[in-house]
């Protein structure tokens, strides 16, 4: 399968490293490399990225990363536990449910699951 044309790295801008680094580290298990002071990657075990150090948040009006779970309501209450703001509650969509939060650092990101009744998503 060719990864002509696929997103090949997504990065996202922060104002604390190490709080991002912690955030993700508790949350998901991710691995990171520092590079530097102003610079980290990361491997989500599929997807590789990095975070840069910046002076404000990303704009929550902008790309939004959306993460899969497995259980939203487990996730919404880790999210909270390790410092994140919720910004919209659960709710439905066709195809499944979500909820945004808001991580330590001020950056907005979401949680989405399947539907029972559509487990694919799709």
């Amino acid at each position: 399968m060719s990864v002509e044309n696929r997103i090949d790295y997504v990065e996202i801008p922060v104002t604390d490293l190490k709080k991002t680094r912690d955030f993700f580290s508790s949350l998901f298990g991710w691995s990171f490399q520092e590079w530097g002071d102003d610079y980290m990657s990361f491997n989500d075990g599929r997807l590789d990225g990095g975070f840069r150090r910046s002076a404000e948040a990303a704009p929550s009006t902008g790309v939004l990363v959306i993460f899969y779970s497995e259980d939203l309501e487990r996730d919404v209450e880790r999210v909270k536990e390790l410092g994140a703001v919720i910004s919209k509650e659960i709710f439905s969509f066709p195809g499944g449910r979500r909820f945004h939060f808001v991580d330590p650092v001020g950056t907005e990101y979401a949680l989405w699951s399947a539907s029972p009744e559509n487990p694919s998503g799709a």
